[in-house]
């Protein structure tokens, strides 16, 4: 079962972006990702807005493989800065690895 936390979007305002409420899942980060996989950064973006703290971390691996390139922050028609909302999954991530 998944726990859904709905201040989760205002939590990770600790680990940096908070943006991740602008995005309206348009797709058009996940398009242009040259990682291509499951509609990544989309998907952990959504993540975020719905509050499933529990699926980014099942998922945590894949926020490792972004190369940071920055195309789906330029592209992103909302200013949404996927890009860095990645970053501060990896922050947040990071930080959960060194309380465990």
């Amino acid at each position: 079962m998944i726990t859904l936390s709905p201040d989760f979007a205002q939590e990770m305002q600790k680990y940096g972006e908070d943006t991740a409420l602008a995005c309206f899942n348009c797709g058009t980060c996940a398009a242009i990702c040259p990682l291509l996989h499951e509609h990544f950064p989309r998907k952990m973006i959504r993540y975020i807005q719905i509050g499933a703290r529990d699926r980014i971390m099942e998922h945590a691996d894949e926020l490792w493989k972004c190369l940071h390139c920055g195309l789906c922050t330029q592209t992103c028609p909302r200013e949404a800065n996927p890009g860095e909302i990645i970053l501060s999954l990896k922050r947040m991530v990071v930080d959960h690895w060194r309380e465990s």
